[in-house]
C-alpha cells in the first residue's frame, strides 16, 4: 500500500498539526511495513529537515525547478503531477486540505481538526476567512473518506459543510511520543532550575491567543491559595499577549503568574509533571491535545465543558464553564486541595489516555486505509 501525505505541517509546524503529522506518518511507517509513504512538502528546511531519514519506507517530494519559486501553488496543484509516478494508493490531507487535480483512481482522505473558522469567523481575518473556507469545502467534497478528530468535529462538518455522514469516520488523535515516555526526577528537576519554575504550581498550555482564554485562568487563580501559582506556557498570538499582561498585572498577581513563550518542546513533558494541575480552559477546540498531554504526564485536568473537551477529559477530567473564573477556581481548589481525590484523578487519566494511545490511533487508521483499499492488504496477505 502506498500512501502520499500532505506533509507540509509535518516539516514546518511545531505544535498541533505538526505533532499531529509526524505521529501519524512515522507511526504507519514503523508498524506496517508493507506501507510505503511519500512526503509531499514545499519545504523541507528547518527543524524537521532530517525527521524522516530514519525509515527506508519513507520518500519525500518538493517542488523542483520553475515550482521551486510558486511553493504555495505547488502544494495545491502541481503536487498532482507526481502521483501516478510515484504509484499512491491513497492521498491523506493531514490539515483541512486536498490539492486540485488528484486522480480518480486514487482514494482521497482528508483530516478535519475543526471548524473554527466557520463557527468563530471574528478570530480570522476575511482573507483568511474566504481562503480557508474555500480549501476546506473543496477537501471535503472530493474526498472518500472525511476523518473527523472528534465528534464534535463531525457533528460540524455536518451543519456547515452538510458532508454527508456516510462519508465521516471520527478517528481521535494522540499527542507526541515524548508525552507517552516517563519523566525522571532528574529531568523535572533540570525543568524546574531552567524555568525557575515555582514550588506549586497549575499549568496552562496553548498558543496565547484569545479563543484559548488564559485570562481566565488568571482570574481563577486570583481566588486560590496564595502558594499556588499559575505557569501559562504558549507562544503569543496577535494583540491578545497584551490583554494578557494587562489582567495579570490588574489583578496584582505578578509574581504568581509566569508566563513561558520560548519553552523547548522537549521540556514540556517536565513542565507538566512538576504542576499540580492543568487547566485549559479554551472557548472552543476540535479535540483538546493538552488534556491528553496533562493525562500522559499523571497531572489533573481541569477543563471547558464545551465542545469537544468533555471527550477527551472523559471522566478523568474536571469541568467548568469556560466564562466564570469562579467556577474553574473551584474545580481547581478540589484538585490542590485535596491529595487523595489528586491521586484518583490522576489514576483515571491513566485509564483515560490509552483510549488515544499512538499504538491505537494508528491502528486505527490502518483499518481505514484497508477499508478503501482493500486489494492491497489482500496482496500483502498473499
Amino acid at each position: 500500500m502506498i500512501i502520499g501525505f500532505d506533509a507540509k505541517r509535518a516539516f514546518q509546524n511545531r505544535t498541533g498539526l505538526g505533532n499531529y503529522s509526524r505521529m501519524l506518518i512515522c507511526g504507519m511507517a514503523q508498524k506496517y511495513q508493507n506501507v510505503r509513504a511519500f512526503l509531499y512538502s514545499p519545504d523541507m528546511s528547518g527543524e524537521y529537515k532530517g525527521y524522516f531519514s530514519g525509515f527506508a519506507n519513507i520518500s519525500t517530494r518538493q517542488p523542483s525547478g520553475v515550482d521551486r519559486h510558486f511553493p504555495n501553488l505547488w502544494r495545491r496543484f502541481g503536487v498532482t503531477t507526481h502521483l501516478k509516478g510515484d504509484k499512491i494508493d491513497i492521498f491523506h490531507g493531514l490539515s483541512h486540505e486536498l490539492p486540485h487535480g488528484i486522480p480518480r483512481s486514487i482514494k482521497k482522505v482528508v483530516t478535519m481538526h475543526d471548524l473554527i473558522v466557520w463557527r468563530y469567523p471574528r478570530f480570522y481575518s476575511l482573507v483568511d476567512r474566504m481562503v480557508h473556507k474555500s480549501k476546506q469545502r473543496h477537501a471535503c467534497h472530493i474526498a472518500d473518506v472525511v476523518v473527523a478528530i472528534s465528534e464534535q468535529t463531525k457533528s460540524d462538518l455536518i451543519k456547515y459543510l452538510k458532508v454527508p455522514e456516510s462519508k465521516i469516520k471520527v478517528l481521535y488523535q494522540s499527542c507526541d511520543n515524548i508525552f507517552w515516555q516517563p519523566v525522571g526526577e532528574k529531568d523535572k528537576a533540570e525543568a524546574r532550575e531552567t524555568y525557575h519554575l515555582p514550588e506549586r504550581y497549575v499549568i496552562c498550555v496553548g498558543s496565547i491567543e484569545e479563543r484559548k482564554n488564559q485570562v481566565a485562568a488568571v482570574k481563577a487563580l486570583a481566588e486560590l491559595p496564595s502558594d499556588i501559582h499559575l505557569v501559562i506556557v504558549g507562544r503569543p498570538h496577535g494583540n491578545y499577549y497584551h490583554g494578557l499582561q494587562s489582567e495579570i498585572r490588574r489583578s496584582k498577581l505578578t509574581d504568581r503568574v509566569h508566563v513561558l513563550t520560548d519553552a523547548e518542546f522537549e521540556d514540556f513533558p517536565a513542565l507538566y509533571a512538576n504542576a499540580i494541575a492543568s487547566v485549559y480552559v479554551s472557548q472552543f477546540e476540535g479535540f483538546g491535545i493538552p488534556i491528553v498531554e496533562s493525562m500522559c504526564c499523571d497531572v489533573p485536568v481541569v477543563t471547558s465543558n464545551v465542545s469537544s473537551m468533555p471527550e477527551a477529559g472523559g471522566d478523568a477530567a474536571l469541568y467548568a464553564n469556560p466564562n466564570n473564573p469562579h467556577e474553574i477556581a473551584q474545580q481547581l481548589q478540589l484538585i490542590v486541595g485535596d491529595p487523595q481525590f489528586r491521586a484518583s484523578l490522576v489514576e483515571k487519566g491513566r485509564q483515560q489516555r490509552m483510549k488515544f494511545s499512538p499504538d491505537k490511533i494508528i491502528s486505527d487508521f490502518y483499518a481505514m486505509y484497508t477499508e478503501l483499499c482493500p486489494e492491497k492488504e489482500e496482496e500483502f496477505d498473499n
